[in-house]
């Protein structure tokens, strides 16, 4: 495939415009607004001890998703691409669960394991 071939063919879906990047902006404005109001909210007491978390977790995820489909551009490139990148995501998203589980649930009941 020669360069131009790859250029036609890359050009023939709609680009994003400028009012679109500008509402993509302000959304993850607005949630990383939400994400710290998150924490206040946990500060204050007005939400359960580790809630905070959950709450920011999933509006970086939202957040994530947003800037790699539209600033990386993921989302008019080829799904090998996506799937590339997406595999890891998954990867690191099933670790960082199972550490909060372990944190969160698990350490919540006690050390019950004695060294020797």
């Amino acid at each position: 495939m020669t360069s131009e071939t790859h250029e036609v063919e890359h050009d023939i879906h709609d680009h994003p415009t400028n009012r679109t990047y500008i509402l993509i902006g302000i959304v993850l404005t607005v949630l990383t607004l939400l994400e710290i109001g998150g924490y206040v909210l946990e500060e204050n007491g007005t939400f359960a001890p580790g809630t905070a978390a959950l709450v920011i977790s999933v509006l970086s995820a939202a957040k994530f998703i947003l800037v790699v489909m539209f600033y990386m551009h993921l989302k008019f490139d080829s799904r090998v691409f996506t799937g590339v990148f997406l595999f890891p995501a998954a990867l690191a998203t099933l670790a960082i669960a199972a550490l909060f589980v372990l944190y969160h649930v698990l350490g919540q009941q006690g050390n019950t394991y004695k060294l020797i």
